[in-house]
């Protein structure tokens, strides 16, 4: 299993390459939102590249309550990214 900085990283890269967002500005107590300025549609990007990159699942209804990288960080840690 990847660690928190492992899965960070990685998440860092799918934001980098949805959003523009360098990677170095993508930490965890970073907003997707408010911070990182990902739109509705940019936040459904990163979910499926989340899913296929990690091999799990986030159910629409989860992603509401991903707000911050930490919390998508989390999610996949208890999935078993």
């Amino acid at each position: 299993m990847a660690s928190t900085d492992e899965i960070r990283r990685e998440l860092a890269e799918i934001v980098n390459e949805i959003a523009g967002v360098p990677a170095a500005d993508v930490q965890l107590d970073k907003s997707f939102t408010d911070d990182l300025d990902l739109d509705s549609l940019g936040m459904v990007e990163v979910v499926v590249a989340a899913e296929e990159k990690f091999g799990v699942k986030i159910p629409d209804d989860e992603v509401k309550n991903l707000t911050t990288v930490g919390d998508a960080v989390a999610y996949i840690e208890r999935a078993g990214g």
